[in-house]
Order: C-alpha cells, then structure tokens, then sequence
C-alpha cells in the first residue's frame, strides 16, 4: 500500500508546536491518523498473523505514546516513528514465546489506535492477494522493511540508516557507513525477490 502524500515538514512543524503547549494527546493523535495505516501496513506485512500483528502495533503505539513528549525533531517524526515501529517488532519477535496483549495506558488513544488497525487490516487482507507481495512477505522481515521503506515510503538512505539500527545513536560519519551498507544490501534483496519471481513464473 503506498503511503498517501502528505506534507512531512509541514506535519513536523504541527507536532512541535503540539508539544511545545504540552498539547500531547493532539500531538498522538494527529501522529497516529496520519501515520497510523502506513506504519500498521508494514507491521502487517511483517508480522503474518493477525493476532501478533495487533500486539506489535499496540506496542509500538504505547511507545510512541510514552516518547511523544521527548520528540525533539532530530530527525523527522516519521523516521522516528518507524525508529519505534521497527523496534517494537525486534522486540516481538525476540519474545514470541511470552507473548503478551499491550495494553495502551490512554483508553481514548487506545481506541483509535484499534480502529487504525481495524481498518487498515481490511484493506491488507484484500492486498495479500497480489502475489507478488506474497513473495515479498516471504523474505526476512529485516528486508521487507528495507524494500518498504526505499521503494514504496521513499525514505532517503540515513533515514533509512536511523530505522534500521533504533538501539544506537549514529553519529554522520556512522550514518554514511550504515547507508553504503544498505545501499548493497537493497541490490541483493532486490536481486532476491527477481529469482523469486522468476522461479514463481516458471512454475505456472
């Protein structure tokens, strides 16, 4: 599903100032009906089943909730928003085994964040249809996310870089290190999901 266009500084300049007023259910909710789907699309994508899909979404909302008043605008919200949705599925992956529900500590967020998920999970079971997302889905998550984010939300490299790596503080010349590298690694996958395709079409 490629991201509707949306006014990214534009949007960054709303939430500071959202912020900056102590205006932080605004600030949540603006971030999760603009961002919500997109970042709910690729958690789905990832993560197949829909009950664990749920869950790494529900945690990523309790985190963006917890950590929306120490946005500073380093990077751009959206970076840091898939910062935290790309955490919380390392995160869910790792403890699969004690999976848990998430509750969202504001019941009025918690509610959109549901319906966010409702509806965006309706339109992805439609999508799932298309096979070449299916092939897609069958890479390691961490190449579905490079793939998502470079081709279809159009992040630039260092961004990308941020993402990719959300436990560490990457200094400028960190990032253009971690950019070259993914820069290599996005060939190779894109390399990747061309034999799949190929393959899938012989055996038609």
């Amino acid at each position: 599903m490629r991201a509707h266009k949306t006014d990214h500084a534009g949007f960054d300049r709303t939430l500071l100032e959202h912020l900056r007023l102590n205006q932080v259910r605004e600030a949540a909710t603006d971030a999760l009906k603009t961002y919500g789907p997109e970042i709910y699309a690729l958690l789905a994508s990832i993560h197949r089943a829909e009950d664990d899909a749920a869950d790494v979404f529900s945690l990523f909302c309790e985190q963006l909730w917890k950590g929306l008043p120490g946005f500073a605008g380093r990077s751009s919200f959206r970076t840091w928003a898939y910062t935290l949705a790309w955490h919380a599925s390392s995160r869910m992956r790792q403890q699969q085994a004690t999976r848990r529900e998430v509750i969202i500590s504001d019941s009025q967020f918690s509610s959109l964040a549901a319906a966010v998920r409702t509806s965006t999970g309706s339109h992805l079971r439609k999508e799932r249809r298309n096979r070449l997302r299916e092939l897609r889905e069958s890479l390691p998550p961490e190449d579905q996310v490079l793939l998502v984010l470079r081709v279809e939300r159009e992040l630039d490299w260092k961004d990308l870089s941020r993402v990719m790596n959300p436990d560490l503080e990457l200094d400028e010349d960190m990032l253009t290190r971690e950019a070259a590298r993914l820069r290599k690694r996005f060939q190779s996958v894109k390399e990747r999901l061309r034999a799949l395709i190929n393959a899938d079409a012989a055996e038609t």
